[in-house]
């Protein structure tokens, strides 16, 4: 773990950003005492097409049109 004064961190902000992405943690500290840390973010999981496909069943009259009353309710009227 590599620990960095503040007035460090911000001239060299590129290279460390380097080095977490790399796997090493950072600690910025001021006067000494650590105030943060830098660590990579998790990479966002890609999405998987057809991922709920046989888990979620749709009533056969999911997609009819709705009643008077209810449409007018969804319409503010």
């Amino acid at each position: 773990m590599l620990i960095v004064n503040v007035h460090e961190a911000k001239t060299q902000l590129s290279r460390l950003l380097a080095r977490v992405e790399r796997g090493e943690e950072v600690v910025i500290a001021r006067r000494g005492e650590p105030v943060v840390r830098l660590v990579a973010c998790k990479p966002r999981s890609r999405r998987q097409p057809d991922v709920l496909k046989g888990k979620v069943m749709l009533p056969d009259n999911f997609f009819d049109p709705l009643p008077e009353e209810e449409l007018e309710a969804w319409e503010g009227q």
